[in-house]
């Protein structure tokens, strides 16, 4: 019935989406996720091409950045994810997941996400570990990027300082800047608090 695969995706993804009068948020993830599902490139794939021109623009897409599971992400991919795909992207970050081997439990702070990716973001998603309480420092510390990728947003002037840190400037982290090492500090030490509490509690 359809010529592409692409153009069945979208012709699908837009009948259910206006079937359920457009909502606010709708999502669509793509055959091709991320950077190494693409062939030869995201800007050159003809199914994402297909997808940016063919899905409504109300839909937002998934992406997970350049593999599966990215230990970075950058400024410059997301801007080429973008003008394929006609929409900014909606990160499905699998950086603590661990469905797929569950001898592996990421406990270590978010990082190796560029700073000033916000403007180039439609939202973000955390795969977490399946372990629930593994999650306390993983969310933590992406609460504290959220926060600092916030404030960047509103003094923009600040943007040469958040580079020079994520570039490991040897003057030291700038004020407001994100630092994995203190983010995680901050939730370890929130953690404990948490930790203590539970174990006054009755019955524990």
């Amino acid at each position: 019935v359809f010529p592409s695969l692409a153009q069945a995706h979208a012709s699908v993804a837009n009948e259910v989406y206006q079937e359920l009068g457009q909502p606010s948020v709708f999502l669509f993830c793509p055959t091709e996720y991320c950077s190494s599902l693409c062939s030869p490139s995201p800007s050159q794939s003809c199914y994402l091409q297909t997808i940016g021109q063919e899905l409504l623009p109300g839909i937002s897409v998934i992406w997970t950045g350049p593999k599966v599971v990215s230990q970075e992400l950058s400024a410059a991919l997301l801007e080429e994810v973008e003008g394929v795909l006609r929409r900014c992207p909606v990160i499905w970050d699998n950086l603590y997941a661990n469905d797929y081997d569950c001898r592996r439990v990421f406990l270590g702070p978010y990082m190796g996400r560029a700073p000033g990716l916000m403007p180039r973001l439609h939202g973000m998603l955390l795969n977490p570990n399946c372990e629930l309480q593994a999650n306390f420092i993983p969310i933590h510390t992406l609460g504290t990027w959220f926060q600092n990728e916030l404030g960047s947003c509103a003094n923009p002037d600040n943007a040469g300082m958040e580079m020079a840190a994520a570039l490991g400037d040897s003057r030291g982290p700038q004020e407001g800047s994100y630092s994995p090492q203190e983010a995680l500090e901050l939730a370890l030490c929130d953690w404990v608090a948490e930790i203590n509490q539970q174990a006054l509690e009755p019955g524990r």
